[in-house]
């Protein structure tokens, strides 16, 4: 999706560290970052698959007459970083695509370097499993800031190829088809890896992560009902949408059953009415973790993230809230040959925020959260309990002799949010809402 230019926030003597630094891709993280950010022990491998859904509706060609919508296979490519054995020299992954240019102009390629070595041997087994759905328009290769550095913390992670119709050349109702294949492909695309990854992951241990429409995505197939009288069920072509909300009989083929956690990038579905209404979010039960700017011009936030945020209510939720950021927080740093125009770089880069710095923040939360509800980890518990939901107003009087880059250790008189460094801890608001108590039978 189209989003801000890049002004960037290096200032005094982070400027030259962060200059000398030599990083491995965009899953590498500077030296500015919170504790948890950087990368893990393992190495990083990386293959694909392709997965056929057969008999979808294919919602991109209804008959021009009737609107009938006729069923054809649908082929998923889907991409997966996996911990892994990397001999020194081995050849890493350069990944190569290409998102939409503007308005005449043809798509625009990129070049992602990336760590990740191609089909290297897999090491462990029963690692949870990591469910990725991209925005709209968007690349899982370029997310590579949060799937190989996930995956070099133990993590498999798979992100689905959903391939969205070009929304900026072809008609409004056609653009409406991911609002039903998103949750759809990210059930199908679950059920296939629990079934055909074996031994390398644990089934039972999935959490989902989306980005803007992916964020829509993983919320409606982690348990979100969509509102059946929701004025959009009529625009997605011949009602295919009502096939998949509440109530329906089919409601449960875009639900992924048994999801232990769920984070949302920038999600979309809100609105003046958000796709769910006003009960479907409550269906939500799995821990959530929601990251969005609060000058989103795309998706909003008082009406989508904040708003999500208060209606989730089984869930035990947090917010993280990046002030003055738009919705550009979910993809890598634009690559060197995304830089040339506005409109590609806006594909990347917020206007106020450097872009490294909104994945390093994410990479801390993203990772304290999947460790301590997928992995049982309750010693990253305490990054979650931030002792202020403003980061602005956080101190610590480090002892003398503290290196400059320390972070803060939290505890009793230390309100600089743990794992933050001196000065690095600004623009932030994180809070958390547990989920309602179950009701006593009378």
């Amino acid at each position: 999706m189209k989003r801000n230019i890049l002004l960037g926030l290096m200032l005094g003597l982070a400027a030259p560290a962060l200059a000398g630094q030599v990083l491995q891709g965009p899953a590498d993280i500077g030296v500015d970052a919170p504790e948890l950010a950087p990368l893990g022990k393992d190495g990083v491998g990386f293959r694909s698959v392709t997965f056929v859904h057969k008999a979808q509706p294919d919602l991109e060609h209804p008959d021009p007459k009737s609107g009938a919508v006729a069923l054809h296979d649908r082929s998923l490519k889907v991409d997966i970083w996996y911990p892994a054995e990397v001999r020194k020299g081995q050849a890493r992954m350069t990944y190569r695509g290409a998102l939409w240019g503007e308005p005449p102009l043809p798509p625009v390629a990129f070049t992602q370097p990336g760590l990740a070595a191609p089909n290297a041997k897999p090491v462990g087994r029963g690692h949870p499993l990591v469910i990725l759905s991209h925005g709209y328009g968007n690349d899982p290769r370029l997310m590579t800031w949060l799937t190989e550095n996930l995956a070099s913390k133990g993590y498999v992670v798979a992100a689905i190829h959903h391939v969205d119709p070009n929304r900026y050349v072809v008609a409004p109702v056609i653009s409406s088809a991911p609002t039903y294949n998103r949750p759809v492909d990210i059930s199908f695309v679950a059920a296939q890896l629990r079934a055909n990854l074996g031994s390398q992951i644990d089934p039972e241990n999935v959490a989902l992560i989306g980005y803007s429409q992916g964020g829509f995505g993983v919320l409606t197939a982690g348990g979100a009902s969509l509102d059946p009288t929701h004025p959009f069920m009529n625009f997605v072509p011949d009602g295919w949408l009502n096939k998949i909300a509440r109530g329906a009989a089919d409601a449960s083929s875009a639900k992924v059953p048994g999801v232990k956690a769920i984070v949302a990038l920038a999600p979309a579905g809100g609105g003046e009415k958000s796709i769910w209404g006003n009960e479907g979010l409550a269906e939500i039960k799995a821990p959530m973790l929601l990251i969005a700017g609060d000058q989103d011009p795309t998706v909003g936030y008082q009406k989508a993230a904040k708003s999500f945020f208060a209606q989730t209510i089984n869930s035990d939720r947090y917010l993280l809230t990046l002030k003055q950021a738009g919705h550009a927080i979910g993809l890598n740093p634009a690559p060197e040959g995304m830089r040339a125009t506005l409109w590609d770089i806006d594909w990347f880069e917020d206007a106020i925020w450097r872009k490294d710095r909104i994945n390093a923040i994410s990479l801390h939360f993203i990772t304290a959260f999947l460790d301590v509800h997928l992995r049982g980890a309750r010693d990253k518990q305490a990054f979650l309990d931030v002792p202020n939901e403003d980061s602005d107003v956080g101190t610590w009087k480090a002892p003398p002799g503290t290196s400059w880059g320390a972070y803060s250790p939290g505890g009793p008189d230390v309100t600089l949010w743990k794992g933050f460094q001196q000065g690095r801890a600004r623009g932030l608001i994180f809070q958390h809402l547990p989920a309602a108590a179950p009701q006593k039978a009378e």
